[in-house]
């Protein structure tokens, strides 16, 4: 609140915008550039031949194969190959996504076993490290046959009793044992880790753990096919530079290698790491096919090799990886639609498997093993209904003619578009409905499907009945946990597609149809869920083992609801609350709700039912502060509360604004923060009553003033209630005339109360001066020292005591003096400025108090000049005042000059000089000398000052000698005499 008005000056801003010149780069601007040293090699020579010594070839390839810069720079694309690979175009049928979270899913707690010949105690067996590459191809062709005869059979080693963490570690030093070898030239050794992973893959002793299995051993057999591609892509791709004949010669080279690579592969024995090591090369048939229908073939020859493997779990997870590196290499899906047809055909093993685990559930049970299948199948389905409307179509026909379907439609629900599950998605409830798979509950099914239609809806005619059938089902579930997780799924469903505007919150320039909308309120779906889940989860007191899915609950419905306005007022919204009874759920259920109010209620509320409900949840707050709460806490929820005080607006009803903030004040008695906003609210509110009638206005400030003094003492900060102290005695003196020229002969009584709230106000204020500490915490937890507070709070007061006319029974300028002794009285630290700068400021009041006429008043309030008349007699005692100041004043440079604080003695010196030389009656020769001591002693510690210090105030002086020569000439004739006094020294 303002005393006085200003008018700014208008002033335009131009913005010009200066656009820059762009041009096309290849390179970023902000990339740092890397020079590359190229190093003097002694085989440069060799590489410019092509000679066909054979230690010259060897040393090439060993190069190559050391230096990836090299590999980089002779990459060869083979363009007539390549222009058929279909690269997925997303992450949709990327596998690396799905990774993370299948190590994350699929755990154990057993022991797990691992066979191999590769992971020694000691690095010195095998004799592996201490190869040394060989440059001759006899010597070459020698080792590796000793390496053959080495890593029989008869070297495997079996690690046993190994915890989850240890089997992972294994499996990544085999990763590294396999990089390491192919990079020492050792790719028998390479091979042969890679088959021994492969065959772990037929070990299913510990089920739960399988998925996570097969991801770390495809793996190793991924960076296995890499090596070989790479190896095979770099020795196609030929010397840089090379001729037409040379590049030919080095491509069938390549075509050689690559047959020879599949023949080794071929040779293996057992079907499962035969089959897993031809498709990690796979990528590799690009060398030896020419044509896509080719590589269809090959696809359809592994399909029917499949067939071979007898586990169901083991032939999906094959199945999927060979759908894995069948993506990038082909856009035909036929292969992916073999391998359902040959899964199909052997599904009905799967349950017949279940019910033997059923007999032996601590082996596992039935619903944990069918999660087994569900990465791999999610997977195959998802690459073959990817763009394609058919095959989803034949999918979801073959599932309804299996037998316990209920696996498969779980995956058709995770891997199908949201589009296609909303164009089916009767079909679909009707499914889940009739389904009746050992180890699937229907709550399984529901969850995904409720996941779908959330993010794409059906029609909006089938809206209404597929949600009164999907709800009519998941009320059928007994078990409270499925049910809770299934409505947690379907919120955003029936918050974002089920929720109607009423008249009072609809949006402006929308018609709004008042029959359709009572229609629709008589089965107003977010209000029915919430009804649903009060009775429910109230039963047997479900809900103390479930308040993360309840509060989630919330939290959906008010992402998804169009009006937070909407929700507050729904019957079953309060009593949902009510769940919550574990008091740290309440309070951040409460939390959120308020904060997701403040960021997205559009403008202020006057209704009486939100407003009650926006009460209730900040009392819930409000009560959860005790002595322990943190002071941040306490920061977070007074903002909340705050937020939706501030939005609370009744318009011109100002009574029914005053008393919701009464109310207010009895409702959140615990936080400063919330009083310190309702007394601003209060003088803002005392400010809007200007335009109103003048009997209701000055008994409605009546009310807000006495709020407000009431309201301050209860703040526990001292600065705060200063601050607000002042703030409503101004508030006080402001509205003592409300632009009615005759206020004081209509309704005199209220003048005085308004004179007595003022000076109540001030005097509080001064009397917590004292109480105030020196050192204040800021928010970052560091001592912010108050004495500059307190000089800018005082000085401001000083300011306001101008206009305040003197009680007849407290005497004259008795603010004044009472602020003096306060100042006298109050301990500051050692050498400071602050009291000195009080009294000068004090000065200042002082000289104002003596003139005829005030600089400023406020409308309708007797100040002191009217209410003396220039006095002589209240002259007389603002003088002796001036005199005690002054000789605070002094006594405060003698302090600072024993201290040695010769600068600040210099400058608070030449202060009080120029409010002599304004203010005083120079005349008096005591005056004239104590300006005269004062500007020596300034000159004496002219070397501790600014250079410009000295000129600049006797420039000032001789300003002032020439406004006050034709005013007062007996005055400028002192002030003269004083100029050549000061220029002599």
């Amino acid at each position: 609140i303002t005393l006085f008005y200003r008018a700014c000056a208008p002033r335009c801003y131009q913005v010009t915008k200066n656009h820059l010149r762009s041009h096309a780069t290849q390179e970023h601007p902000l990339k740092q550039m890397a020079a590359s040293v190229m190093e003097n090699n002694p085989l440069s020579l060799a590489l410019a031949l092509e000679g066909t010594d054979p230690l010259s070839k060897f040393a090439r390839q060993e190069q190559e194969l050391n230096n990836p810069l090299s590999q980089m720079a002779s990459e060869f694309t083979l363009k007539s190959k390549r222009s058929n690979a279909i690269e997925p175009e997303d992450n949709t049928l990327n596998w690396s996504t799905r990774r993370l979270g299948i190590l994350n899913r699929f755990t154990t707690n057993e022991k797990l076993s691992l066979s191999t010949s590769f992971l020694c105690t000691s690095n010195l067996e095998g004799g592996g490290e201490n190869f040394k590459a060989q440059t001759v191809v006899a010597d070459k062709v020698k080792y590796r046959l000793e390496q053959l005869d080495h890593f029989d059979d008869g070297s495997m080693r079996h690690m046993m009793d190994l915890t989850q963490q240890e089997y992972i570690q294994r499996f990544d030093q085999l990763k590294q044992e396999l990089v390491q070898s192919w990079h020492s030239d050792q790719r028998v050794k390479a091979l042969k880790i890679a088959i021994q992973c492969a065959k772990m893959l037929s070990d299913t002793s510990v089920l739960q753990f399988y998925p996570s299995q097969y991801v770390l051993i495809t793996d190793i057999l991924d960076v296995f096919g890499k090596l070989v591609y790479e190896r095979l892509r770099a020795k196609a791709a030929g010397v840089p530079g090379a001729s037409a004949v040379a590049l030919q010669r080095e491509r069938e080279a390549a075509r050689d290698t690559c047959q020879n690579w599949f023949y080794k592969i071929a040779s293996i024995r057992e079907l499962l790491p035969r089959l897993y090591l031809e498709m990690a090369i796979f990528k590799c048939y690009e060398f030896l096919t020419s044509s896509q229908q080719e590589t269809e073939q090959l696809l359809f020859r592994l399909t029917s090799q499949l067939r071979g493997i007898a586990d169901p779990l083991v032939s999906s997870y094959v199945r999927c990886y060979l759908v894995r590196v069948g993506v990038p290499v082909t856009s035909s899906k036929q292969y992916i639609r073999d391998n359902f047809n040959d899964f199909f055909i052997m599904y009905p093993q799967i349950f017949r498997l279940v019910a033997r685990y059923n007999l032996h559930p601590e082996i596992i049970t039935a619903s944990a093993y069918l999660q087994l299948y569900a990465p791999s199948l999610d997977f195959m389905l998802q690459c073959l209904m990817h763009k394609s409307e058919v095959y989803a179509e034949e999918m979801l026909s073959e599932c309804k003619q299996l037998k316990n379907n209920g696996a498969v439609l779980l995956s058709i629900l995770n891997s199908s578009k949201g589009e296609f599950i909303a164009s089916h998605a009767h079909e679909f409830l009707e499914l889940i409905n009739n389904c009746d798979t050992p180890g699937i509950s229907k709550s399984q099914l529901l969850r995904p499907l409720g996941s779908c239609v959330s993010s794409c809806a059906p029609l909006q005619e089938q809206r209404v009945p597929f949600l009164n059938a999907a709800f009519q089902t998941i009320n059928t579930l007994t078990d409270p946990n499925e049910y809770i997780n299934c409505v947690e799924t379907w919120t955003p469903f029936v918050a974002q597609y089920f929720t109607v505007i009423i008249p009072q919150y609809a949006p402006k320039k929308v018609n709004v149809d008042v029959d359709l909308i009572i229609q629709l309120l008589q089965i107003h779906e977010v209000n029915r869920l919430l009804g649903e889940l009060n009775s429910r989860m109230c039963l047997g007191k479900a809900y103390e083992k479930h308040y993360g899915q309840l509060q989630s609950i919330l939290t959906r419905i008010m992402q998804n609801y169009r009006s937070i306005e909407l929700l507050l007022i729904q019957p079953h919204f309060l009593p949902y609350l009510d769940l919550f009874h574990k008091e740290s759920v309440r309070v951040e259920v409460c939390k959120s709700i308020l904060s997701y109010y403040r960021q997205n209620s559009e403008g202020q509320t006057c209704d009486a039912v939100v407003t009650n409900a926006l009460m209730y949840l900040g009392k819930i707050l409000n009560d959860s502060v005790n002595a322990l709460t943190v002071e941040d806490e306490r920061r977070q929820i007074s903002q909340l509360i705050n937020g939706f005080i501030n939005k609370v607006h009744f318009g011109r009803d100002l009574e029914q604004q005053l008393s919701f903030y009464v109310e207010a004040r009895g409702t959140f008695g615990n936080l400063d923060a919330v009083y310190i906003t309702l007394v601003h609210a209060v003088c803002k509110l005392t400010m809007r009553t200007s335009n109103r009638q003048l009997s209701k206005s000055l008994g409605f400030i009546k009310a807000c003033i006495a709020y407000c003094f009431i309201t301050i003492p209860s703040i526990t900060a001292v600065q705060q209630k200063m601050d607000l102290y002042l703030l409503c005695g101004q508030l006080a003196l402001r509205h003592l005339c409300l632009g009615q020229g005759k206020i004081f002969n209509l309704a005199l009584k209220f003048t005085d109360l308004f004179i007595l709230a003022a000076d109540a106000c001030f005097e509080a204020a001064l009397q917590l001066v004292n109480e105030l500490p020196t050192v204040a915490m800021d928010f970052e937890g560091k001592p912010r020292c108050l004495e500059r507070y307190l000089v800018a709070y005082l000085c401001n007061m000083l300011a306001t005591l101008i206009v305040v006319p003197d009680s007849p029974e407290q005497g004259v300028l008795y603010f004044l003096r009472l602020l003096l002794d306060i100042v006298g009285r109050r301990s500051f630290k050692v050498n400071s400025t602050a009291p000195t700068i009080i009294y000068l400021h004090a000065l200042d009041m002082l000289y104002v108090q003596s003139l005829e006429q005030f600089p400023y008043h406020i409308d309708g309030v007797v100040s002191n000049d009217a209410l003396y008349g220039h006095d002589p007699k209240f002259l007389v005692e603002v003088n002796n005042l001036c005199g005690q100041v002054v000789d605070a004043i002094l006594l405060q440079l003698k302090s600072l000059g024993a201290a040695q604080q010769l600068r600040t003695q210099a400058q608070l010196s030449m202060e009080l000089f120029m409010r002599i030389v304004r203010y005083a009656d120079l005349d008096k020769e005591p005056l004239c000398q104590l300006a005269v001591k004062l500007w020596l002693l300034a000159n004496k510690s002219q070397a501790e000052l600014d250079t410009e210090t000295i000129p600049q105030t006797l420039c000032s002086v001789e300003h002032f000698y020439k406004l006050v020569k034709d005013a007062s000439p007996s005055r400028a004739q002192t002030i003269a005499k004083l100029l050549l006094r000061m220029r002599d020294s």
